[in-house]
C-alpha cells in the first residue's frame, strides 16, 4: 500500500535496467516520488538524465530491452505493475494521459486531427458517432484552437508547431484524466507559444483539479507553472522540493548548474564574415498548402510569399521567426523534401527547383539537413551503423568505404564507435541529435540546413551541440542555413539573419546591424523579449527590410 494515503501517485524506490555496455548501469537508480491531486511536480534535468523514462514507466511504455528492475509505481493506491494489459490500456488515456514532446511524431500525419481525437473517443468505447463528433468539436475550441468546425478536417502538417501541440492537449483531455503527463510539451516552440501553451496548461490543472507531472529541462519553466521540483541527474535524485526554495536557495551544485546555465544572459551578435561565392539561393519562393474543408471544398493556406535570400561560402545564415512563420517550410523547401509552388532554388548556381526526383539524387550529397527531432528521423529497427551508411551507399559509395565513413563522422561528432551497434532509443536526446548531425555530415555536403536542432535540448546540451557545429564548419569549410526562434542562438552562431513573419522574409541583414537596429515592427517585438539591449556595432552595414 502506498506511504502517503493522500497521494494521487506513489513511487518507492524504482530502478530501471539499462542494457549492457552503456555509459551507466541504469536509467533510473532509487526515485522515489509523491503527487497529489491538484498539483503540479516538475521533473527536471539535463538530457539523458532520465526524465523521459519515468513517464514511459508510468505508463508501461519502456523500449525493449528497458526493463524496471524493482519499486513500485502505485495510482490511485493500486501498484501499476499488477495490472495486465487490457487494464493498463483502459487506464492510458482515460485516468493517466500523456501530451508529447513533439506533437508532429505523436499525431498520424494521414488522418486529420479530427479523426485522431475521434480514435481516442472511440478506443474507450464512445460509441455514436453525434456524441464523437460534439465532443471533438468542445475539445478544439476548449484549447483554444480557432474554428473547430473547420480545423477538425485539417492534417497535421497543415497546422503550426502550437496549433499541434493544443491538438495533442486536446486528446490528453478527451476523458478528463486524473493525471496528466506533460512530457517536455514547450522545449521546441518559440518563447510567445511556450507562454500560450503554459497558460493553457495552467488554466487547465486549474479548472479540472487535475495533478500534473511535468517534466522539462527549463527552469524558467518549472517557475511559471510547479508548486514543488525534483531535480535528476544521471537517473538519481539530487534533490526536491517547493519551487521557491530550490530555485532561490538550491543545496546541490548541480542544481545550481542548471540554473546558472538558463540564466538571462545578454545577446552577443556575431560580426559577419566576409562574403564568399553564393552556394545557395532562393527568389521568389512561394508554397501553398491546400486542404479539404466540410464537404468538397478546399482551403488554401499560404506558407511562403515571395523569399528571397542568400547564403555565401564559410558563412552561417540564420532564419529566425515564430511558430508558423514559415521557417520549417522554407528549409525543406531548400533542401528539396518540398516542392515549391515557383521561385528559383541554386544549388552552387545550378537551378534545382524544377528537377524530377531522378535528377536531383546525384546531387544530394551537397546538401543535408539536420531535423528538430533526432529520434522521429532516426529508423528505430535500423542500428546507427547502419544509418550512417545509408546515405553513402545511395550516392554510389562502395560498402567499405561507407563502413569507413561512418566511423569517421562518428569520431568528427565526439561518439565512440561502439555506438555504430547501436539502436537510437539506447541514446540521449542529445546524443541522438550528434547522430543526426553524422548522418547529414555522411556524404560530405557543401551546405547544412539545421532545423531548430537544438531547440528540444536543455541549456547544457544546447551549448555543447552549437560549439560542436561551429567546430565542424571550421574544420570542414561548411555553410549553414540555421533555423531557430531562440535570438541568442542566432545572435552567437549567425553572419545574417533573416526574419521571418507569415511566410514572409520580413526584415534581414548582418546580425549585429540588425539586432542592434531592428526596423521592421516584428523584428523590434522578437527582441522585445531579450534585454538588455544589444551594443551598437562598430561597423554599420546595410539592413533590408520588406514593405
Amino acid at each position: 500500500m502506498s506511504q502517503n494515503p493522500q497521494a494521487l501517485l506513489d513511487i518507492q524506490h524504482l530502478r530501471i535496467a539499462l542494457p549492457a555496455g552503456g555509459d551507466r548501469s541504469h536509467a533510473l537508480h532509487d526515485l522515489s516520488l509523491q503527487l497529489r491531486r491538484g498539483e503540479c511536480l516538475c521533473v527536471v534535468g539535463e538530457s539523458g538524465s532520465g526524465k523521459s523514462m519515468l513517464a514511459k514507466a508510468l505508463l508501461r511504455l519502456l523500449p525493449r530491452p528497458l526493463r524496471v528492475e524493482s519499486g513500485r509505481l502505485e495510482f490511485r493506491g493500486q501498484d501499476l505493475a499488477g495490472l495486465d494489459e487490457e487494464a493498463m490500456r483502459q487506464l492510458r488515456g482515460r485516468d493517466i494521459s500523456l501530451v508529447f514532446q513533439e506533437p508532429m511524431s505523436a499525431l498520424n500525419p494521414l488522418l486529420s486531427v479530427g479523426q485522431q481525437i475521434d480514435e481516442t473517443l472511440q478506443a474507450h468505447g464512445v460509441k455514436a458517432a453525434a456524441t464523437r463528433r460534439q465532443r471533438v468539436l468542445e475539445l478544439l475550441g476548449y484549447v483554444g484552437l480557432p474554428d473547430p468546425p473547420r480545423l477538425r478536417h485539417a492534417y497535421p502538417f497543415e497546422l503550426s508547431g502550437g496549433q499541434r501541440q493544443r491538438v495533442v492537449i486536446a486528446m490528453a483531455l478527451a476523458f478528463d484524466p486524473a493525471l496528466l503527463i506533460a512530457d517536455e510539451p514547450t522545449s521546441a516552440l518559440d518563447v510567445t507559444t511556450q507562454g500560450q501553451i503554459l497558460d493553457l496548461l495552467r488554466r487547465i490543472q486549474r479548472e479540472k483539479g487535475m495533478a500534473m507531472l511535468f517534466i522539462t529541462h527549463d527552469f524558467a519553466v518549472v517557475e511559471a507553472v510547479a508548486d514543488r521540483v525534483l531535480v535528476l541527474e544521471k537517473g538519481r535524485v539530487v534533490e526536491q522540493g517547493p519551487v521557491a526554495e530550490v530555485l532561490r536557495a538550491p543545496r546541490e551544485h548541480y542544481t545550481r548548474r542548471l540554473l546558472e546555465a538558463v540564466a538571462a544572459v545578454p545577446l552577443h551578435p556575431r560580426q559577419a564574415r566576409a562574403e564568399a561565392a553564393v552556394v545557395l539561393s532562393a527568389r521568389q519562393l512561394e508554397k501553398h498548402f491546400s486542404r479539404r474543408g466540410g464537404g468538397w471544398r478546399r482551403h488554401s493556406t499560404r506558407a511562403l510569399a515571395g523569399v528571397d535570400l542568400e547564403l555565401h561560402e564559410g558563412q552561417t545564415l540564420g532564419i529566425v521567426g515564430e511558430s508558423g512563420s514559415g521557417k520549417s517550410t522554407l528549409g525543406r523547401c531548400l533542401v528539396r523534401l518540398l516542392q515549391a509552388d515557383r521561385g528559383s532554388i541554386q544549388w552552387q548556381g545550378r537551378e534545382v527547383a524544377g528537377l524530377s526526383q531522378a535528377r536531383l539524387r546525384p546531387l544530394r550529397g551537397a546538401v543535408q539537413m539536420i531535423f528538430q527531432d533526432p529520434f522521429a528521423s532516426l529508423n528505430p529497427r535500423q542500428d546507427i551503423g547502419t544509418i550512417l551508411m545509408t546515405g553513402p551507399l545511395a550516392q554510389g559509395w562502395s560498402k567499405a568505404d561507407a563502413q569507413r565513413q561512418a566511423r569517421r563522422v562518428l569520431e568528427l561528432v565526439g561518439l565512440p564507435a561502439t555506438a555504430l551497434e547501436r539502436y537510437p532509443h539506447e541514446f540521449s536526446g542529445g546524443q541522438r541529435q550528434r547522430i543526426g548531425i553524422a548522418r547529414a555530415l555522411a556524404v560530405e555536403p557543401r551546405v547544412l540546413i539545421a532545423d531548430e536542432c537544438v531547440s528540444a535540448l536543455d541549456a547544457l546540451i544546447q551549448v555543447q551541440i552549437l560549439e560542436l557545429l561551429e567546430a565542424l564548419q571550421r574544420r570542414l569549410g561548411l555553410s549553414l542555413v540555421f533555423i531557430t526562434h531562440d535570438l541568442r542562438v542566432a545572435a552567437r552562431l549567425c553572419d545574417r539573419i533573416a526574419v521571418m513573419h507569415g511566410g514572409q522574409v520580413v526584415e534581414q541583414g548582418a546580425t549585429a546591424t540588425l539586432l542592434a537596429r531592428p526596423r521592421h515592427p516584428y523584428t523590434q517585438t522578437l527582441l522585445r523579449g531579450f534585454a538588455p539591449a544589444v551594443a551598437p556595432p562598430a561597423v554599420t552595414q546595410g539592413v533590408e527590410v520588406a514593405p
